[in-house]
């Protein structure tokens, strides 16, 4: 029912997007069993985040709905952002400053490395290992 994927515009070293597959405006309008698929990808998405370098992984997420006005809104899909900060450790953070604020962002490791490696990354956390 949905799909994670790394956008070529990212600039979070392991940003993602998660889409809904099927047009929807919001939350609301998901079926149960979206509801439930829904929880599942949050969870492996967190899940290897932490699996990454093996700690409790730090992100900022979002979700972009229509918005609550009460009309109609096709023109909106339904879709969540990941935007954590680590780089290529647990304690190398990415920060961004100066020109990167204000302009063009410097990108640490290319989408498709990042999606790479979350894409091969376990959904079963790395605490829960024997």
């Amino acid at each position: 029912h949905f799909a994670v994927v790394v956008p070529f515009w990212a600039i979070w070293p392991y940003e993602t997007l998660v889409i809904s597959k099927r047009h929807v405006e919001n939350i609301t309008q998901f079926t149960s069993e979206e509801t439930t698929s829904f929880a599942a990808i949050i969870k492996d998405i967190t899940t290897k985040y932490d699996n990454l370098f093996e700690t409790s992984f730090p992100y900022s997420a979002g979700l972009h709905q229509a918005p609550t006005d009460g009309k109609p809104h096709p023109e909106w899909h339904f879709h969540m952002h990941f935007y954590p900060p680590l780089l290529r450790s647990a304690s190398v953070k990415k920060f961004m400053v100066g020109y990167e604020m204000l302009g063009e962002a410097q990108r640490d490791i290319s989408p498709e490395q990042s999606a790479a490696t979350l894409r091969n990354l376990p959904t079963t956390h790395y605490k829960q290992k024997n």
